[in-house]
């Protein structure tokens, strides 16, 4: 079992940057990839960017490509979420979730374990 908490969110103007974190409980997070998912209200749950176990590869959806970066402190259980050139379009739930295999999935259905979410709001 994970336990997946984010924190980080917040109202940021077009243009600024936050940082999002995603602390797990397992002793074994090193084992796992890690993935960042939104949502906006509406909408689906999309893939933003993931990174695997144990290659570290990473991937990104096309639109945060340049602007977002996933990168992971096993020694923390902690995987973050740099945002910058933060978009109006960017507004959504973010969250973070966890599956035990060597690569990146990019469907929801791909993890078992989720946070909670936290907000990230944009303003033009």
């Amino acid at each position: 079992q994970v336990q997946l908490v984010e924190s980080g969110g917040g109202l940021v103007q077009a243009g600024g940057s936050l940082r999002l974190s995603c602390a797990a409980s397992s002793r074994s997070f090193s084992s796992y990839t890690m993935s960042w998912f939104r949502q906006a209200p509406g909408k689906e749950r999309d893939f933003v960017g993931g990174i695997s176990w144990p290659s570290g590869r990473t991937e990104y959806v096309d639109s945060v490509k340049g602007r977002f970066t996933i990168s992971r402190d096993n020694a923390k259980n902690t995987v973050y979420l740099q945002l910058n050139s933060l978009k109006p379009e960017d507004t959504a739930v973010y969250y973070c979730a966890a599956r035990f295999s060597g690569f990146v999935g990019f469907r929801p259905s791909d993890y078992r374990y989720w946070g909670q979410g936290t907000q990230v709001t944009v303003s033009s």
